[in-house]
């Protein structure tokens, strides 16, 4: 096994320790690892993140959901529109995309490069949010009642994120579940992290179709990732997770400014 190599599996142990302490985040950088580490192409690796992501979150939101911290009518009134979208898009929106997607003259614009290019948009807006540290205390639900209508339609537009590009959307859904269902932070965490998991493993069920997957590649690094979110939520009783989402955010945007400027040349 090369450096390389064991630097993408060791990775795997960073994804699952942010998704842990934070309750999202940690999936984004899955598929630049899976591109740039091993090689593995875009939309595969895309695939790929989605069974990583799903099954460490899972394992995460068993935890949360026996200590009760997972609010199920809000995980319900978000996820199943999400769920509905995050398949349509994994199952007929990403394959149908053309390939290339644009050309004009010399200029050739792949569906793998767009991809990449759209990931590394959503990177660098996840940076942002990482980097101010945003912890809304209330917003449209601070008189407890959730907005189930406005969680419903959030969630279709998450589950077309997640199912685009192979990241859970952690860090959209967290804001969204305490300015619209009046959750403190803690508990969105949790209902996140749950979210996270079946939306990821809906957006996989659309893609066994039409992949034939590494197995003996998929779960070492899955396994890896797992230890690190047991890693994330040992570490989350002891440390404030939002200093950690600060650096991490400045990582993010450095891997995002490296992506566009590696797929630029």
């Amino acid at each position: 096994m090369s450096g390389q190599e064991l630097l993408g599996y060791a990775s795997a142990v960073i994804v699952g320790l942010v998704i842990g302490l934070a309750g999202g985040g940690g999936s984004i950088l899955t598929v630049p690892i899976f591109v740039y580490v091993f090689n593995i192409p875009t939309v595969m690796a895309t695939t790929y993140s989605l069974f990583v992501v799903g099954s460490t979150s899972l394992v995460g939101s068993i935890n949360h959901v026996w200590k009760k911290r997972v609010d199920l009518p809000v995980t319900l009134a978000f996820a199943l529109p999400s769920f509905i979208s995050v398949y349509l898009s994994r199952r007929f929106l990403v394959p149908a995309l053309p390939d290339p997607m644009f050309q004009v003259e010399q200029f050739t614009l792949s569906k793998s490069d767009a991809v990449l290019y759209f990931f590394a948009i959503v990177m660098i807006l996840a940076a942002r949010a990482m980097i101010r540290s945003d912890r809304p205390e209330q917003g449209e639900a601070a008189d407890g009642r959730p907005r189930y209508q406005t969680l419903a339609l959030d969630g279709l537009a998450v589950g077309l994120l997640t199912g685009t590009i192979g990241a859970g959307g952690g860090f959209l859904i967290v804001p969204m579940l305490v300015l619209l269902a009046g959750l403190s932070i803690q508990r969105a965490v949790a209902t996140s992290v749950l979210i996270i998991a079946v939306n990821s493993f809906v957006g996989f069920l659309g893609d066994i179709h039409h992949s034939t997957l590494n197995w003996n590649f998929l779960l070492p690094f899955t396994g890896l990732s797992i230890i690190g979110i047991f890693m994330g939520m040992y570490l989350a009783r002891y440390i404030a997770p939002d200093q950690l989402k600060k650096g991490f955010g400045w990582f993010v945007l450095m891997v995002a400014g490296y992506m566009i400027i590696k797929e630029l040349l």
